[in-house]
């Protein structure tokens, strides 16, 4: 005669010590039993069934205004300059964070100087490559490859102090930065 679970009334061999199904353990002296289809499965011992008329809660996810902690939207504003400044200035629970918005615009005010002073030297180099001798144009040229590692190094130091929680202003664009920023 087979064997049956009482927890999950699954039939099992009548040596076996633990269900294949549910892995409830048998005791040694359990009697075999047919499986009973109106009677829920019995819980565990020391564990009480629920009250009747108890609802189980649901689980609600914390809400966040906007996912980001100031310091890393922050940092963010920085990471493509002039696009995600301006990503960071629309999308709307950061375009009301002081913080964010400074960064947002010291972001795209940097990236358009630097644009704009790169674009003037390499413009005035070119023109001197046609008069001056070679020597001087290397030299001049090597000014413009450290005035492109100096706003590389800016860059890197802005997105530092942003993520740091530092309202850290550059020179001249930093001011235009906060007057923006606190309108």
């Amino acid at each position: 005669m087979p064997k049956y679970c009482n927890s999950c009334g699954a039939a099992v061999a009548d040596v076996a010590r633990f269900c294949n199904k549910c892995g409830t353990p048998f005791q040694p002296t359990q009697p075999s039993s047919s499986p009973q289809a109106s009677a829920p499965p019995s819980s565990s011992p020391g564990v009480q069934a629920p009250p009747s008329g108890y609802q189980h809660p649901q689980y609600v996810a914390p809400q966040s205004a906007g996912g980001l902690q100031p310091n890393v939207a922050g940092l963010l504003c920085y990471v493509l300059g002039l696009v995600t400044g301006i990503i960071f200035l629309v999308l709307d629970p950061y375009n009301k964070d002081r913080f964010v918005r400074f960064h947002a615009f010291q972001s795209i005010f940097l990236s358009a100087a630097m644009f704009g002073l790169i674009f003037a030297v390499s413009i005035m180099l070119g023109i001197l490559y046609l008069i001056l001798p070679w020597g001087l144009y290397a030299l001049l040229r090597l000014g413009l490859n450290l005035l492109q590692l100096g706003g590389f190094v800016l860059w890197i130091f802005s997105m530092f102090k942003a993520y740091n929680n530092e309202k850290w202003k550059i020179p001249v664009i930093g001011e235009l930065a906060e007057r923006q920023a606190e309108r």
